[in-house]
């Protein structure tokens, strides 16, 4: 009889240390809202994973007038890199490339909104990337079905029109 008291405590213990560590994870890294737009989950989904991966995330769907920058984060390990990330998710498991859709017009709109964030903040002679998460994240899924990141997915561009 003692023996079936002590499996019932050890798995009701799991179980509670399970949920903490569950709980944690989302304290630690962010929570992701499985009933928000496909669009949004994404970003959620990938600024979870940048967080993961040692980055700090300092700000989400940046915009102004002239664009918006869905994450800018900071390397941890090279603390004076900015990282400015553009999210694409496909709510399929079709054929075609999420990344596909970050052509030169919106990288063009991506750098303008960049360098008037850098310009705002006072941040200018800091380096920075322009990094692409690609996220394929069918609707009758949990989790995303997969996930690329390019970093130095593209170089500034369009920057000769900003600064005239």
């Amino acid at each position: 009889m003692s023996g079936r008291v002590f499996c019932g405590w050890l798995r009701r213990a799991a179980d509670f240390i399970a949920r903490l560590l569950v709980r944690y994870d989302v304290w630690r890294f962010g929570f992701v809202d499985h009933q928000a737009k496909i669009g949004l989950r994404g970003e959620q989904y990938a600024a979870r994973m940048l967080r993961r991966q040692g980055f700090r995330v300092v700000a989400h769907s940046e915009a102004d007038f002239g664009g918006e920058i869905d994450l800018i984060a900071v390397d941890r390990r090279r603390p004076r890199e900015i990282v400015f990330v553009e999210v694409k998710t496909l709510a399929t498991r079709k054929p075609g490339h999420p990344a596909e859709r970050v052509d030169d017009d919106k990288q063009a709109r991506i750098t303008r909104a960049a360098a008037r964030y850098l310009m705002r903040n006072r941040l200018l002679e800091a380096r920075c990337r322009f990094d692409v998460i690609a996220i394929w994240w069918p609707p009758d899924a949990g989790e995303p079905y997969k996930v690329e990141h390019y970093r130095s997915a593209f170089e500034a561009t369009g920057l000769d029109s900003f600064f005239t």
